[in-house]
């Protein structure tokens, strides 16, 4: 994803589009008129959750073997892994940027944490080719729904190429990780988690007393600003695409209806009533770059659990109300036209926050996905901006 100055989540629960759910993964925050109708396809008790999921849409240019495939249940983590396995070879193929561009000769490895909850999380590491300096390391913390290896993968390979070790994981419930799919029983649960497993990654022999940044998307970049704040001497500095950091007043739900989402999530958690709308139109600019949107085929793309959605309104006023303890170097990234997620927030975030260092970059024209839905140009413009700013604070030992 692309993001840029301060990004804010605003939560809203609309009929007609959701704010929770988009079909290209990423977190999504926006202008929307409180009309709701509960749109409830689950039959569900506390303790167990049925629930019929929307009907995927056939996926251009694949086999009907490959649909069939991408087209099952994906609430649990073997389903999700198969599927992944299954595409992985068709996604390297695209013809993006990401992609095409993409050097050969990093070192890619890939495993399986338990955490502290007994979950499996899948980690992934982009590394230099051999010879080549590592100059610090880059903690990675996708957005909502989405998982770290479609896109990210060539964005990763990109950054590893400056002379970077790029981390990764699929935070629980997302991706190839353990969890039900989308649904988020505890913000702090993830943000945790991201601590949890960077702190092993940080003590790999390759990155050990090097620079470690930390680098969150959208409603990763929540999770990477809580765990900031929960540990701000773990990081040497936090880059920000679009973070969904605070919610605008006018996007606040009413009252009324946070008391009816807080009651159900009590009730219901599990249940997907937040109806989705499919935001690629608005988050990806370029219309070729938006039809490669379905090949991530284990995002989740579903409506958004209720759970999922009071959790993630309280994170964000969380955030709103901490800004000012902020205080590590700062890159924020924002597209100026973005219309998933309010640059405007971002500036909030670059105003209020107590850093000393910090830049804020807004790109004319561009939409939530600066980094992998704009011109080429701009895409390879952003990125190096960010590994620009790195290596300003990064001294080879």
């Amino acid at each position: 994803m692309d993001l840029a100055l301060n990004s804010t989540f605003r939560p809203s629960i609309p009929s007609e589009s959701s704010l929770f759910h988009r079909k290209i993964n990423r977190p999504i925050i926006h202008r929307h008129i409180w009309k709701w109708k509960p749109q409830i396809s689950t039959s569900e008790t506390k303790g167990r959750t049925i629930t019929m999921a929307l009907k995927k849409a056939k996926i251009d240019g694949v086999s009907e073997a490959l649909n069939e495939i991408a087209s099952q249940n994906l609430d649990h983590a073997p389903a999700r892994r198969r599927v992944r396995s299954a595409f992985a070879n068709v996604q390297q193929q695209l013809d993006h940027i990401l992609f095409k561009m993409a050097p050969g000769d990093i070192r890619l490895e890939e495993w399986y944490e338990t955490n502290s909850k007994g979950q499996q999380i899948f980690c992934k590491s982009w590394l230099p080719k051999p010879g080549i300096r590592i100059k610090g390391a880059l903690c990675f913390s996708h957005g909502y729904g989405d998982t770290c290896t479609f896109f990210f993968e060539g964005i990763a390979k990109h950054i590893a190429a400056a002379g970077y070790a790029v981390y990764a994981i699929d935070h629980p419930g997302f991706g190839l990780s353990d969890g039900l799919h989308g649904y988020i029983p505890e913000f702090d649960g993830i943000v945790d988690n991201v601590n949890e497993q960077y702190v092993k990654i940080k003590g790999r022999p390759e990155v050990r007393g090097l620079p470690h940044f930390i680098f969150g998307q959208s409603m990763g970049g929540a999770i990477a600003l809580k765990a900031l704040l929960k540990e701000p001497h773990e990081w040497d500095g936090i880059v920000l695409v679009a973070p969904m950091c605070k919610i605008a007043e006018d996007m606040t739900p009413p009252v009324p209806l946070q008391k009816v989402l807080i009651f159900l999530s009590n009730i219901m958690p599990q249940a997907k009533i937040v109806p989705t709308k499919d935001l690629a139109e608005l988050a990806i600019r370029e219309f070729k770059k938006r039809k490669m949107a379905p090949y991530n085929v284990i995002s989740y793309s579903d409506k958004t659990r209720v759970k999922t959605a009071v959790e993630l309104l309280n994170a964000t006023k969380y955030i709103e109300q901490h800004v000012d303890k902020v205080a590590s170097p700062m890159l924020i990234l924002h597209g100026a036209d973005d219309r998933v997620t309010d640059p405007r927030v971002s500036q909030y975030l670059y105003d209020k926050s107590s850093s000393s260092d910090k830049t804020l970059k807004l790109y004319d024209g561009g939409f939530h996905c600066i980094l992998e839905g704009e011109p080429d140009d701009r895409i390879l413009t952003v990125l190096n901006d960010i590994i620009s700013w790195l290596d300003t604070r990064c001294t080879p030992n």
